[in-house]
């Protein structure tokens, strides 16, 4: 689990362009290099003439692309020889994966990013001349880049937050002219097949399930395979003890299901897999009865094994036996395809304490699975600031003591809570389709329930700055102490938010046919019914399986609540450093405290951009969740929150919450919400929870869906490209070095370029 970077959206129209902008015209037969025209013109990429420019601008690549560097070098110095090299085949490991992230994200991804390095190679560093050997203008050159740069800090050509496809600001034109200077360029161009421009299905604009018109890579070459039949491979899956987050599920032509299985090994190991020796399965019950599912090995097993290779090295220069064992089980795991080796993995990795070195690698997160089961490729390598990390300890110290302030009794808490090591982290290296501000992990129930989870956060991804930030929808009385307290507050949001958001809870179960982790003779009364629950987890099921594909969007909410709910005590705000822990809502922290809950108010606003009002989805989980709690501040009592404006078009819409109700109406909200939330959570009433979220985060297309969302994407800011340095290792000495790139867009490809991934 993960908390992503929220970053604030300064007021940015995407129709402008820049000052010189090649005129748009539709792509008919051999594309055209003139480019001569300056006019301010509203592009139409091929096939999107049926979209109005509302609707089109999302769909464009930012422009210009905020690029940031991670500054990471004196940290790095600071290691000793072994450490760096440990670092150096972390990193090596988790960027041999890239491969896997780019087909994950869509077809043509990975001849995207061919493409963009090929093209780069026949620059030699001189994209003006490249540009001006095939008559194309600065402005055309310009939209190559910003489009390349945040394809390459998506590591897609889908957005890592929101899900949804971007499109360059230039004619396609441009890039055939750019391509024809190197036939390496044509060739990964051609292999596009016309998807960079295309938009003729607007379904395919955003990733999710095939039978709702969408794009996933996740069931790859099974255009047929639906939503029910999805499911029902799961529960067999379930009922097998086969864990799906490094498997995608094909359906062939002839009705057989093939798990892929991600691994280096293309066939069975020798000692059978997580299941034993058998590979093809008959289905004997349910919508599936009679079909075949195939264990196929061999997924991305080229990448697995370079993987392996980089990992069983990381080994070689580990500091400790739990490292030593931690990466063994890395290497079975990438090799063999085996999830209970990950797990074991994971189970060392906990037990790794205070490591100078932190890193995870491997199919983590599962958002991006339409079905919320599979897992997206990530790793990354980081070094410990030991000065914010005393601070975290001390929050890990007091999180037995915040912990019962939440608005439910023991019988749905941890019986006890295992204190994680919380450490503050500077990214050297980070592979995946985006970078969060935290991380809270392992996401096995089994794991996190009897042995614990570590939860880091990244400082220079907090800490990173783009130029010249504007920010709509804060009153203007409010923007100096919102600006000099939303980083403070943030920090404070993912330090509760990862440690005590996802570390609290106890899940109700039957761990085992008749055998329960709580009294079912007397089962607990439920705070928000009255009575005593009659919903638990059965034998097998998990939170995710339970929950689906809302399962993501649910636990960010109640990580977020807990936050929040937990934000208000100032015991809490005196851990990181603000007030001596007497309330005071009008001292330095309440100034923290009030700018945490704008900064949420705020991020559940600009949320609006990451709903889509044609399928009325979601397409960012997190999103989901800081929507659904803006419309818990807005329903609170006593005019709390309140969006106002006096304009038609909402061109002057602002925030309005109420400093001095924070710690009653707000408060109160808050805990109303996050407390129906766990329950339901821990209960496994999916039916009920489910019902209740959904209603919570439900936009509608009248107001929400067209007037709000239409002011946020006139004011929406490009995300936040980060910048990362590579290294490099002296066979002959044993030392490593470290490059660092210019937060330029020429800087962001050429970083890519020197990882020759």
């Amino acid at each position: 689990m993960r908390l992503p970077f929220r970053a604030p959206l300064p007021s940015r129209g995407l129709l402008r362009l820049t000052s010189s902008v090649p005129t748009a015209r539709p792509f008919l037969g051999r594309p055209s290099t003139d480019f001569k025209s300056t006019r301010l013109l509203p592009l139409q990429p091929r096939h999107l003439f049926n979209m109005n420019a509302q609707e089109l601008s999302q769909y464009y690549a930012d422009a210009p692309p905020a690029v940031v560097r991670l500054e990471i070098e004196k940290h790095f110095n600071a290691l000793t020889d072994k450490q760096k090299r440990y670092a150096h085949f972390i990193s090596q490991a988790s960027l041999a994966g890239n491969r896997i992230v780019l087909r994950q994200v869509s077809p043509e991804s990975e001849s995207i990013y061919d493409f963009i390095i090929a093209l780069h190679k026949a620059a030699g560093g001189d994209w003006k001349g490249l540009a001006q050997k095939v008559g194309v203008d600065e402005a055309g050159l310009s939209a190559f880049l910003q489009y390349a740069a945040q394809f390459l800090g998506n590591s897609g050509n889908y957005k890592s937050f929101g899900d949804s496809k971007f499109i360059p600001r230039c004619n396609e034109s441009v890039f055939t002219a750019l391509a024809s200077t190197s036939p390496e360029a044509e060739k990964h161009l051609k292999a596009t097949n016309g998807a960079i421009f295309s938009g003729d299905k607007p379904g395919l604009l955003h990733l999710g399930f095939t039978d709702d018109g969408h794009l996933t890579t996740y069931y790859p070459d099974s255009p047929s395979i639906t939503k029910d039949e999805i499911d029902a491979v799961a529960k067999w899956m379930q009922a097998k003890g086969l864990l799906p987050e490094n498997t995608r599920l094909r359906k062939s032509e002839d009705g057989v299901f093939e798990l892929l299985i991600a691994s280096a090994v293309s066939s069975l190991p020798a000692e059978g897999g997580d299941i034993g020796k058998g590979t093809e399965f008959v289905i004997s019950e349910g919508p599936l009865e009679g079909k075949t599912i195939k264990l196929v090995y061999g997924d991305y097993s080229k990448e697995m094994a370079e993987i392996t290779k980089n990992i069983k090295k990381a080994a070689e220069n580990a500091e400790n036996e739990t490292q030593v064992k931690m990466h063994t089980a890395y290497a079975k795991s990438f090799e063999d395809g085996s999830l209970l080796a990950f797990k074991d993995s994971q189970r060392y990795w906990v037990q790794d304490q205070g490591p100078m070195v932190e890193s995870n690698i491997g199919f983590i997160e599962t958002y991006r699975d339409p079905a919320g089961v599979r897992g997206e490729w990530e790793g990354f390598a980081a070094v410990v600031n030991q000065d914010r990390t005393r601070a975290f300890g001390e929050l890990v110290r007091s999180a037995p003591s915040l912990i019962p302030l939440l608005p439910w009794a023991k019988d749905f808490e941890k019986d006890k809570f295992l204190s994680p090591d919380f450490t503050s982290l500077e990214v050297l290296t980070f592979c995946g389709s985006g970078i969060p501000a935290g991380i809270n992990i392992p996401n096995y129930d089994d794991i996190r329930q009897l042995e614990g989870f570590k939860n880091v956060s990244l400082g220079n991804v907090l800490s990173a700055k783009a130029p010249d930030e504007k920010i709509p929808f804060i009153a203007e009385s409010d923007l100096e102490v919102y600006k000099k307290y939303r980083d403070a507050s943030f920090e404070v949001q993912v330090g509760l938010h990862e440690l005590t958001g996802h570390g609290c809870g106890k899940l109700l179960q039957e761990t085992a046919p008749g055998v329960y982790n709580f009294d079912v003779e007397n089962p607990p009364v439920s705070p928000v019914t009255g009575k005593p629950i009659t919903t638990w987890y059965k034998p097998g099921q998990t939170w995710g399986s339970v929950f689906g594909g809302l399962a993501g969007a649910y636990e960010e909410c109640r990580a977020e609540l807990v936050a929040m709910h937990l934000s208000c005590e100032f015991s809490a705000l005196k851990i990181f450093g603000f007030g001596d822990g007497t309330t005071d809502i009008d001292g330095e922290a309440g100034d923290v405290l009030y700018a945490s809950y704008l900064s949420m108010a705020r991020a559940g606003l600009t949320s609006i951009e990451f709903w889509d009002p044609k399928s009325q989805k979601w397409g960012q989980p997190h999103c989901q969740a800081r929507f659904a709690i803006l419309k818990s501040f807005l329903e609170a009592e006593d005019d709390f929150c309140k969006l106002e404006y006096k304009n038609e078009d909402l061109s002057d819409l602002t925030i309005r919450l109420d400093r001095s109700k924070i710690l009653t109406s707000g408060r109160k909200a808050v805990g109303d919400f996050l407390q129906k939330l766990h329950i339901y959570k821990s209960t496994a009433d999916v039916e009920t929870g489910s019902k209740f979220f959904t209603e919570m985060s439900n936009v509608g297309l009248e107001y929400w869906g067209t007037k709000v969302r239409d002011v946020v994407l006139k004011n929406k800011q490009p995300r936040k490209v980060f910048v990362q340095a590579n290294t490099y290792l002296d066979e002959k000495t044993g030392g490593v070095t470290i490059k660092h790139y210019e937060p330029t867009l020429e800087g962001v490809i050429e970083s890519w370029a020197d990882r020759e991934v």
